[in-house]
């Protein structure tokens, strides 16, 4: 597994495949965080019941949907999770912010996500040229949305969800996924027919990295929402949509890049798990 780390490190490092935006000398993200879990850990067998067992796949099931044809046991599979940070760059810039995201922020979201699908193409690629099947669930075409009955906005396979499985991070009040390096992150996994080494998870409840959910104090990304959506209760999926789809994409739009992005991510900085578990948890 190391020698995985170390070519999707040197992938990132290239700026023809990391960069803010297509010929910027600014990288998008830093440097990646990556983690492995195996195919029948018993974590994803909860995740498909707890989020929508009709729907939600395990890593057995999203690697039948690439490759039908095969005979495959969950014992053989690994999912090769990643987190990809934002840069100190782009954390300054949005830390300033109030109702609307920085222009930074919308180019990591908008660009950053292209360098994060290209990054899932390229391992996929890597590990089929040493001829082991591969696939990035969510640029599957039998991937879609779907409603949770008890979490509501879900989809077939949650990248943070395999990053959480895979030993990367818990969840705060907000839904994010606090890391090692802090909240401000895209991640994203392959499955792949062949075993490594699964990484320990530090973590024995799935918010034990959040201040609030240990300590009772925080709510500073409650705080820094600025459609109400976070509170004690967590996080409002529906105002928090409603607020990038009618305000945050429209002025990415209109004042920022020309296009319509699901940018906004206030949440995720200027705050204590910005980019760190806590001090307090640590």
């Amino acid at each position: 597994m190391i020698q995985i780390t170390q070519q999707i490190e040197s992938w990132m490092d290239n700026r023809a495949n990391n960069a803010l935006e297509p010929g910027a000398p600014l990288p998008a993200f830093g440097k990646p965080l990556v983690g492995v879990a195996h195919g029948e850990d018993a974590l994803f067998t909860f995740l498909k019941h707890d989020i929508g067992p009709d729907f939600y796949w395990t890593p057995e099931e999203a690697f039948l949907s690439a490759f039908p044809e095969e005979q495959t046991r969950a014992d053989e599979l690994s999912v090769i999770a990643w987190v990809l940070p934002q840069t100190e760059h782009t954390r300054l810039a949005q830390r300033k912010s109030l109702d609307l995201p920085s222009i930074e922020w919308s180019k990591a979201r908008h660009y950053g996500e292209m360098v994060n699908e290209n990054l899932r193409r390229y391992l996929v690629d890597l590990l089929e040229a040493e001829g082991y099947r591969a696939c990035a669930p969510v640029l599957l075409p039998q991937w879609s949305r779907a409603l949770s009955g008890r979490y509501g906005f879900a989809s077939s396979w949650s990248e943070r969800h395999a990053a959480h499985a895979c030993g990367l991070g818990t969840f705060g009040i907000s839904d994010g996924l606090i890391t090692p390096v802090g909240k401000a992150v895209r991640v994203g996994s392959v499955v792949v027919r062949r075993r490594f080494t699964a990484t320990p998870r530090l973590y024995a409840k799935h918010n034990e990295w959040c201040l609030f959910h240990a300590t009772g104090k925080c709510l500073v990304c409650m705080r820094r929402c600025p459609a109400g959506a976070i509170s004690q209760r967590g996080h409002d999926k529906v105002k928090c949509k409603q607020y990038i789809r009618s305000v945050t994409a429209v002025h990415v739009e209109k004042e920022q890049l020309g296009i319509r992005v699901s940018s906004c991510g206030l949440c995720q900085t200027k705050v204590p798990c910005e980019n760190r578990i806590p001090l307090a948890m640590r």
